[in-house]
């Protein structure tokens, strides 16, 4: 008896140490992080951000994570627009430029709900919606790209994670549909 005891909790041991040793792929909630991660450009930053960040690190089906990254994504969106009509408004030497910046990300944030509205009954127009943020994104890099001052600077980081999170956004919508013609316009 005392044999079977020692066994079990040997192998209760055993299996512990498989699970935390076994790659992160290998929990169930990972399937719906990898369908979208395997979409994205930067795999890394995905599988970072979607394990981090509350909403997104335990999600209970693709549709819920894919409408936590959008979220995400309008989230960065909404502050990164506060951000440049702050600054618009203290800074005349950029105010021009964040004024039509400022006019983009709200643009960005109204695509992004759309997306998210969009998503579950049209899950090829959420991925359109998304994407055609990246039009404002470049008008963006257009309006500061070449300004070294503080505020184009930390905007043109802002700007870099915003590009980074309507790539997750994208392959969010792109997974929930998973019939992958959208995969060929990710390259």
């Amino acid at each position: 008896m005392a044999t079977s005891s020692v066994l079990s909790t040997f192998a209760a041991a055993a299996i512990t140490l498989q699970l935390l040793l076994s790659p992160a792929s290998a929990s169930p909630h990972m399937k719906y992080i990898d369908a979208i991660c395997d979409r994205s450009h930067d795999q890394a930053f995905c599988v970072k951000t979607l394990t981090t960040n509350p909403p997104t690190a335990a999600p209970i089906g693709l549709l819920p994570l894919s409408e936590a990254v959008i979220n995400l994504a309008i989230s960065h969106a909404e502050k990164t627009a506060i951000f440049v009509d702050e600054t618009a408004k203290k800074d005349p030497t950029v105010k021009v430029a964040f004024t039509e910046c400022h006019k983009a990300y709200l643009a960005v944030a109204a695509d992004l709900k759309s997306a998210n509205v969009k998503l579950k009954a049209s899950p090829d127009t959420a991925n359109y919606d998304v994407r055609a943020s990246s039009d404002s994104m470049r008008r963006v890099n257009e309006l500061v790209g070449k300004n070294t001052d503080k505020a184009s600077t930390t905007l043109k980081e802002m700007t870099v994670q915003m590009e980074k999170l309507l790539d997750l956004a994208a392959g969010a919508a792109d997974a929930v549909d998973d019939d992958d013609e959208n995969m060929r316009l990710r390259v």
